[in-house]
């Protein structure tokens, strides 16, 4: 496996796996807009330098993804001024299993070090079980759920 910077060229198959994220997403957010959606602006993040745009390669094939982004924090009542967001997430089937999530992470925390960041947080839908599962092996630990009504 090789966790590399996502390039131009990789974009294709990125717009693919944002497409996988919004359809497992789906179930779990009954207020998403129909189809055709977008989370990301996939095509900035690549060169935009406050965010590391990461892909996993298994035998020459792009199996997975997710990305670090630098954010400030408007909370005052925190000891850190900034932090990094990771999202885009994904991991595509066949090759789910394999540590391809956890080796994408690794190399993000080592990013965000270097970048003098210290705290990193993410969002997972409350009920999928399977990714929470994975960010804990990962060594977060969840500290707030967020609560909605529709009216």
């Amino acid at each position: 496996m090789i966790i590399r910077k996502a390039t131009l060229q990789d974009l294709p198959v990125l717009l693919q796996f944002e497409q996988g994220i919004i359809s497992a997403e789906r179930p779990f957010d009954d207020t998403l807009l129909p189809d055709p959606i977008s989370y990301y602006e996939l095509r900035a993040f690549i060169d935009a330098p406050d965010v590391e745009l990461l892909v996993a390669e298994i035998d020459c094939d792009v199996a997975g993804s997710g990305y670090a982004r630098i954010k400030e924090n408007s909370k005052t009542y925190h000891d850190f001024e900034r932090y990094a967001y990771l999202g885009f997430m994904y991991v595509l089937p066949r090759f789910r299993g394999l540590g391809v999530n956890l080796a994408i992470i690794q190399q993000l925390k080592q990013w965000v070090l270097e970048q003098g960041l210290n705290e990193i947080k993410l969002e997972v839908y409350n009920d999928n079980t399977g990714a929470i599962k994975a960010y804990e092996k990962a060594g977060f630990k969840k500290r707030m759920i967020e609560m909605r009504m529709r009216l």
